[in-house]
């Protein structure tokens, strides 16, 4: 490339940037424009594809400035959760490959290690940054290296016990360690809680801020001792801070700590970071920024504007396509507005207000809905206590973040025995958010647990009907559901008892026939990929307990039976029916189709679904197949 001079013009200046070392070549004058045509690119870039929005837009000027001053990849940057680093991929060599983003074969939406040795550290769930980052410090130190590590994490992930655990021990070790606060009082939902109301203090107390600039006139305005000050070391000054109550948390945990400086001067950002690149120690940089900035839709909502579809940059853009009917989530939420008038029923969410379907419940009866930021452990334990005082919680919740809390859900709850509601939204396989996302595993982690009843209801009718069960049940109930499109009712016999299976479609020669056992997602499937196959279709309904009493003879009467579900074959449901069944004796030919023992990348959720042969096409396929081994010639 060229040698980059004061006169390289300014529309060329992205086209000129194949790698970090080429921005590094930039002075620092062409900084602010180079941010403007970033931002105007990720624009078009996520019209194109989709994708996350708004928090990308607010972190243009912080991402150029950390490559411009770190020497990246060799110093490393750990980004928390990872969903705002589109426009640190375009600045690292992967600006052409964005057209592929969250697609089949493409760019993860997140950070992801075996893409580029710019991802130090894969990342799509929050609180992770610090603790890896440190990690990282720790490696540098004790093989003599001299590398940055750089954690650079959001005020919404900050509330997560994990990053406290990490800011506690990077203050122990004294590690080399710099922690960038992205503070924009956002995660996907608003930002909660103390915490939040803290660094809402450190951003607005005028006092902070001019003793953080120096405070040469705050300090002349307190007579002699302000004279003092001016004139003593930065011991004495620390404890005046204490004296007058400005001192941050990070302080006390053992940080340096500096701002809040404005996220979206470029300038700025860059002279802080190259004073901040030649201490040592833990140092906490907070930063101020607004989420989605520089698109007027996402700057005035940018809760609306977190995660969307395609659309043309010159029209608002709406957020996710529009089903052709409700969605499960929006089915959890119809059930939520039945439960207005009974004061028991409290709802506790960890930052998914929105997300989960909480929004017209909290709007109605904002003290009983509880948003606990992302705090997936707490939400739990706190469900536990508030079941001990006789209220009924319900804990909505996305299957992929209650990994955090299943010792939570085992210790604190299924232990006690305590009644309590758990709505497992995107349950199974979610698309382009990919591996970090997808609902793989609680079919597998919670039928291990004494006490838990688990429900998988595979239409709306069912999922109300789980529901209700599960707000009377005298002991914790999880009813898990997956993304997207809720169908109404998909008919068949009615169950023999309320945690019963449901025959969706009864084959009047069974010993002719195949026994098609399924869950939640795939009753819908099954029945339109067998629609015309000699196949009874079970709806099992519910994954624990499990209905032996009608499905053993159901067994027996089939030629073979094939299970399906939407969950990780080791540890689900089927193996479970399999090996109960070889217990009593049912040695019948059986098929079991779940998730693959890996990890399933992202893509389009029926381009997922097709890889893991659980979409209409292949369970055809699959089932003829079988019916061939079954069934005398």
């Amino acid at each position: 490339m060229p040698p980059l001079s004061r006169d390289t013009p300014l529309l060329d200046l992205l086209d000129l940037i194949e790698h970090p070392d080429d921005l590094r070549r930039l002075t620092k004058r062409q900084l602010p424009p180079l941010a403007a045509q970033l931002r105007a690119e990720l624009i078009t870039r996520v019209a194109q594809t989709g994708g996350h929005l708004a928090a990308n837009l607010g972190v243009i000027e912080l991402t150029i400035a950390l490559h411009y001053v770190f020497n990246t990849p060799d110093d490393r940057l750990v980004w928390d959760v990872g969903h705002q680093t589109y426009g640190h991929k375009m600045l690292t060599g992967r600006r052409n490959a964005m057209s592929g983003l969250r697609m089949r074969d493409g760019l993860s939406g997140f950070t992801r290690r075996a893409e580029s040795t710019f991802d130090p550290f894969g990342a799509g769930h929050s609180s992770t940054s610090i603790s890896a980052a440190l990690g990282m410090a720790a490696a540098a130190k004790l093989q003599g290296k001299t590398h940055h590590a750089v954690a650079i994490i959001g005020d919404g992930a900050l509330t997560a016990g994990q990053a406290f655990e990490a800011l506690n021990h990077a203050g122990e070790l004294k590690a080399n360690l710099l922690v960038v606060l992205n503070d924009n009082e956002m995660s996907i939902s608003k930002n909660v809680g103390a915490l939040n109301q803290h660094l809402t203090r450190l951003r607005s107390n005028p006092v902070v801020n001019k003793l953080r600039s120096g405070g040469q006139s705050l300090l002349a305005q307190t007579g002699p001792l302000g004279e003092i000050l001016n004139t003593t070391r930065a011991g004495l000054r620390d404890g005046v801070k204490h004296l007058l109550g400005v001192t941050s948390l990070f302080e006390e945990l053992g940080f340096a700590y500096f701002g809040p400086i404005d996220g979206h001067d470029v300038t700025l950002l860059v002279e802080t970071l190259e004073n901040l690149r030649t201490q040592t120690g833990p140092r906490l940089l907070h930063v101020v920024t607004q989420k989605g900035r520089g698109f007027n839709p996402a700057e005035l909502d940018p809760v609306r504007y977190h995660g969307v579809g395609k659309f043309d940059p010159k029209i608002e853009p709406q957020p996710t396509p529009a089903a052709a009917g409700k969605t499960w989530t929006q089915g959890f939420s119809d059930w939520l507005d039945t439960q207005c008038a009974n004061p028991q029923v409290v709802v506790i969410t960890p930052a998914m207000i929105e997300g989960s379907g909480l929004a017209r419940f909290a709007a109605q009866n904002p003290s009983r809905c509880f948003d606990v930021g992302i705090a997936e452990q707490h939400a739990v334990t706190f469900a536990g206590g508030l079941a001990t005082e006789g209220l009924r919680p319900v804990v909505a919740i996305y299957s992929t973040f209650l990994q955090r809390a299943w010792d939570q859900v085992i210790h604190d709850i299924a232990l006690q025995n305590l009644p309590v509601l758990f709505a497992i939204d995107r349950a199974g396989l979610v698309g382009p958010d990919g591996a970090t996302h997808a609902g793989s595993f609680d079919l597998a982690f919670g039928q291990a647990i004494p006490n838990l009843t688990i429900a998988v209801p595979s239409d709306a009718l069912e999922l109300q009907a789980a529901l209700n069960i599960g707000i009377q049940a005298p002991s914790p109930v999880l009813v898990r559901y997956p993304r997207g499109e809720c169908p109404a009712d998909l008919g068949g016999e009615p169950a023999g008892q309320p945690l019963g299976l449901r025959v969706r479609r009864r084959m009047p020669t069974p010993q002719h026939s195949i026994l098609v056992v399924a869950l939640g997602s795939k009753v819908q499937t099954a029945l339109t990929a067998a629609a015309a196959l000699p196949a009874t279709i079970v709806d099992l309904r519910w994954a624990k307990p499990i209905d032996w009493v009608t499905l053993r003879p159901l067994i027996e009467q089939h030629a073979g039976w094939l299970i399906i579900e939407e969950g990780s074959k080791l540890g689900g449901i089927g193996a479970t029916l399999i090996a109960q069944a070889a217990e009593q004796g049912l040695c019948k030919p059986v098929k079991h189709l779940s998730l693959p023992d890996e990890f399933i990348e992202h893509g389009t959720r029926q381009e997922c679904l097709h890889d893991c042969g659980l979409d209409e096409t292949c369970l055809n396929r699959t089932m003829t197949e079988f019916l061939t081994q079954v069934l005398p010639a």
